[in-house]
């Protein structure tokens, strides 16, 4: 059940009904009266981002702002992992407003520890973009505000998390505030941050400028167990048949791993790890030190989520088109048949957007080897392999798969040969393209620095060479 506590600020408790109500019938923007709720009350102490830059709470990171501001520290195997995956997932949600005209502020309160290097790394993490600032300060200053926005929580021993995960979400120009898990739903987070909170501009509409639809027209809803157990504990940081987020695909996970390891690792996945077992030890170190949080599920919500990825992967395994001109865009072998160089090349895609130059060399050799085949056809294709293949770091290796990249979709184009399950990926900071198979962006010309970054179409472009 989804509770929403409207914070208490002071001695009075801000109720907002009437004006809610007021904002919804008429249409003429109206300034709410802010005094109250700004620079008197706000401690303006100076804290420092994991960029190394001093800033004041007030001044420079509430003033004027819509924000959303919870508490978390790096070394927690609990709700933070969880918590900053799903603030995560947000920010992805609102988009280019992240920013512009929204801003996330994550705290910790383990200042001693996590020092602005330590927050740096940990914001690469979970692929903290522009509007995203990790903050750290003296142990009194981050009390005080802890206490100030209602987020505090008493020391207790009971709790190894240290903390409730709760998010304080609000618009200091209006004077908006309210209090809500900071593990909810996503959407409906990324909802009342982008819409309540300028809701006296939009009166009657949504944030996008549509008109609100009745409640009698929502759809039935039919209760899945499983569906909610994932959605709300593992969908932060996995999909089932998405690609890799910031644990692994789940896809066929169930009958690739015992189903016994498979529970231990959902209930106590810190004691699977901390008793040095060697896959989850494998899974910590690909996934660049993400430790999948002890949510505290059960032995039956492991069964139930297990059941739940099975049947998933079978529905998508079902419904994958067969092997022939529907996957590889012509006959087998045909003239136009491009299966046997974006096989090796998706190879390369997939190593570059992890940071890594393993596989890279062998697979540019086989993608050379194929173009080669393919005779005046493959020759920018082959050129391009080899550069890739001689590329001795990131950055070079990157330059050329541009190039690799770009001439593949001409002969694409050329060859009037369908993409079948691969997308065109392109990326607006280097003006690259490329091809991969994930339904979503995994940039392979910035990995880990920004792996969403760019957009994902099924056309292919009209470069020319």
């Amino acid at each position: 059940m989804r509770r929403t506590v409207f914070v208490r600020l002071g001695s009075a408790c801000v109720v907002w009904l009437a004006a809610l109500i007021a904002a919804v019938f008429h249409t003429v923007p109206i300034a709410a009266d802010n005094t109250r709720w700004g620079a008197g009350y706000f401690p303006n102490v100076v804290l420092t981002t994991h960029e190394g830059v001093p800033v004041r709470f007030y001044d420079d990171l509430i003033k004027g702002k819509i924000v959303a501001i919870d508490l978390i520290y790096t070394t927690c195997k609990y709700a933070c992992p969880l918590e900053t995956a799903r603030l995560s997932q947000v920010a992805k949600l609102l988009g280019d407003r992240m920013g512009r005209d929204v801003f996330f502020y994550s705290i910790t309160i383990d200042p001693d520890h996590d020092t602005p290097a330590v927050l740096k790394e940990y914001a690469a993490k979970y692929q903290a973009g522009p509007g995203w600032t990790f903050l750290t300060g003296s142990q009194q200053d981050i009390e005080l505000i802890s206490r100030k926005l209602g987020l505090y929580s008493e020391p207790n021993p009971s709790n190894p998390d240290g903390h409730t995960a709760m998010v304080l979400i609000g618009n200091e120009e209006t004077g908006q505030w309210m209090r809500n898990s900071a593990i909810d739903n996503p959407k409906f987070l990324a909802r009342t941050i982008g819409d309540w909170l300028t809701s006296w501009r939009t009166a009657g509409k949504s944030a996008a400028g549509d008109p609100w639809r009745s409640y009698a027209n929502v759809p039935t809803f039919v209760f899945d167990r499983g569906e909610y157990t994932f959605r709300n504990h593992c969908a932060a940081c996995h999909t089932i048949g998405g690609g890799d987020h910031f644990g692994p695909d789940l896809a066929g996970v169930s009958s690739t791993r015992d189903r016994q390891w498979l529970a231990r690792f959902i209930v106590a996945p810190d004691q699977v790890v901390a008793a040095g077992d060697p896959i989850a030890k494998t899974l910590l170190e690909k996934y660049k030190g993400v430790l999948m949080p002890n949510l505290g599920l059960g032995t039956a919500d492991a069964a139930v989520l297990i059941d739940y990825i099975a049947a998933r992967s079978g529905a998508i395994r079902d419904a994958a088109p067969s092997a022939g001109p529907a996957t590889s865009g012509a006959a087998a072998g045909g003239a136009n048949d491009l299966s046997a160089i974006v096989e090796p090349y998706l190879r390369i895609h997939h190593a570059l957007s992890v940071d890594e130059l393993t596989g890279v060399a062998d697979a540019a050799r086989t993608v050379a080897l194929a173009a080669a085949k393919r005779g005046s056809n493959g020759a920018d294709i082959r050129a391009a392999a080899v550069d890739v293949q001689q590329a001795t770091d990131l950055a070079a290796a990157r330059a050329a798969f541009a190039r690799l990249g770009s001439a593949i979709l001409i002969e694409f184009r050329c060859s009037s040969s369908p993409l079948g399950v691969v997308q065109v990926g392109y990326c607006p900071m280097v003006h690259g393209y490329w091809l991969q198979k994930a339904e979503t962006v995994q940039n392979p010309f910035y990995g880990a620095r920004m792996p969403d970054c760019g957009r994902l179409t099924r056309d292919v472009p009209n470069l020319t060479k």
